[in-house]
């Protein structure tokens, strides 16, 4: 027999799993696996400097057999001299109200419970009894239900509770505080099972680990024994398998980061939670980045989702390499991903974009496909809006619009800006009634530039890539003649400022604190 305890060291040591005198929380079922693992990080916690919390959950699923479970845990704690907290949780009632599975349920509620005595008793740090054949599992659990290298990897050393798709939208970002760590993970079974006899160990034994109609005991009872005819050693190499795709993944990771800092932007919740990338630059990448990103995106937009359809984001994929503008695909909980002129959106099916985000990234500021000043968006209408004249109008998300009059000889010559929130009229022609509003039913619109040529306003912003999605309550500034100005693309031209100005309003939208104009 190996020596467990010396392994079970160097393990600790090889990946950092604890630092000196830290407090650690240790879950403890009263099996086997987790009875040894206090047994040995008691032992070790002298040279290690370690204080221990022992923490034991009720399921509330086996009745009297549960109990004595529970006041076992808490005796074999004392025997140690080690304090203990016993909890409960009603796993059934959890499973039926929030719709899942008795195994998710489970883990869900063991997960809070451990962060909550990590929480009181002062600790950063929660083990587990987590073995080798339940990484064998995983592995195996994963492959069939169709995973990628983050679900092949199986179960790591070490594990930030965040990452955890809990439900609790409280409860993961709580857990960003914590890791699960895992000292026995290449320890096999039945070498625990040899440390427990030969240390006198009487651990307790859950008889629904017999029961098959859980996935995961199926996989233990009935389809490892089978696979075990084709290669006696197929345990072994599962695991193996498992720490070779947990390195791979960390390239594949690093590779996901660095494109998503370059090609992705983020409208926050309060701005629809959106996601948005750079067309030109994610048809770009390799194809397993660009599949990478989609589930990342829905990741990000849906913490909480365990499994993402493979059906779903290939769908997206290929719609998202091959497609055109407009296209749309639907991926998972509630989301679709969009082609634009210049962008993907990832965001809730049927939703309007967030104005700020289909700014393409890498073009420059004043770019007509960047809808908004340094992507600030745009100051979306419901209704008209009649405006100060001049003075400042509040046009409510905190934008507002500024209208200062300015003699033509007092402004240089060259009236060009980068600002496409600001525009300079001829006022004799604009007149003093001033109106933003939305598009209507046969807006017609004549671009400064165009000699005078008039076009329906829809066939001027299709030409200008503006997307489809926000051309309805795209900005409109009417004067006496009409359209005088798209707002942020284009002046009319029987509105522009010529030679024979005299007086000119200057027109700004502005968005965020400013002087009154």
């Amino acid at each position: 027999m190996m020596d467990l305890a010396a392994t079970v060291r160097q393990f600790i040591r090889r990946y950092e799993l604890f630092r000196p005198d830290e407090a650690v929380v240790v879950g403890v079922s009263g099996g086997p696996d987790s009875l040894c693992l206090l047994h040995l990080l008691h032992a070790l916690a002298g040279e290690m400097a370690l204080r221990l919390h022992v923490a034991h959950l009720n399921h509330g699923l086996r009745g009297a057999e549960a109990d004595a479970d529970a006041e076992f845990v808490a005796g074999f704690a004392a025997g140690l001299g080690l304090p203990c907290t016993i909890g409960r949780a009603d796993v059934q009632a959890l499973s039926a109200s929030a719709g899942l599975s008795l195994e998710e349920a489970a883990r869900q509620a063991r997960y809070r419970f451990l962060a909550e005595v990590a929480r009181a008793a002062g600790a950063s740090t929660i083990a587990v009894g987590h073995n080798a054949d339940d990484q064998a599992e995983t592995v195996l659990m994963h492959f069939l239900r169709g995973s990628g290298l983050s679900g092949l990897r199986g179960m790591l050393p070490k594990t930030p509770l965040g990452e955890y798709r809990l439900a609790d939208a409280e409860q993961r970002q709580d857990g960003g505080s914590y890791c699960i760590v895992r000292p026995l993970l290449a320890i096999p079974r039945r070498d625990i099972a040899l440390y427990c006899a030969e240390h006198g160990l009487q651990p307790r034994f859950d008889l629904s680990n017999e029961d098959t109609t859980f996935f995961r005991n199926r996989l233990r009872h009935e389809l490892l024994p089978i696979l075990e005819r084709y290669n006696p050693a197929i345990r072994e190499i599962l695991t193996h398998t498992a720490a070779v795709l947990a390195g791979d993944h960390q390239i594949v990771r690093a590779a996901i980061e660095e494109a998503w800092s370059r090609l992705a932007r983020v409208a926050p919740a309060s701005e629809g939670g959106e996601v948005y990338f750079d067309l030109a630059g994610w048809r770009a990448l390799p194809l397993g980045l660009q599949r990478g990103l989609l589930r990342e995106a829905i990741h990000r937009l849906r913490a909480s989702l365990r499994n993402i359809n493979w059906v779903h984001v290939e769908r997206a994929l290929w719609l998202c390499r091959e497609g055109t503008t407009g296209q749309k695909a639907t991926l998972a909980a509630g989301l679709e991903v969009e082609i634009g002129y210049q962008a993907l959106r990832i965001g809730p099916e049927g939703a309007p974009p967030a104005a700020a985000d289909w700014s393409a990234p890498g073009l420059a500021p004043h770019s007509p496909q960047v809808w908004g000043a340094g992507g600030a968006g745009a100051p979306f209408l419901a209704g008209p809006r009649r405006l100060a004249v001049p003075g400042r109008t509040d046009l409510g998300e905190g934008w507002r619009a500024e209208i200062a009059a300015a003699g033509r000889s007092a402004l240089p010559a060259d009236l060009t800006t980068a600002d496409p929130w600001t525009a300079f009229l001829d006022a004799r022609a604009v007149g003093a009634e001033l109106t933003l509003r939305p598009r209507l039913p046969g807006d017609r619109f004549q671009p400064q530039g165009m000699a005078g040529h008039g076009m329906k306003l829809n066939e001027f912003m299709i030409n200008v890539k503006l997307p489809k999605a926000l051309r309805e309550r795209w900005p409109l500034l009417i004067g006496a003649g009409g359209i005088a100005w798209v707002c942020g693309l284009r002046v009319a031209d029987w509105a522009a400022v010529t030679a024979h100005t005299e007086a000119v309003w200057i027109v700004k939208l502005v968005r965020g604190e400013g002087e009154e104009a």
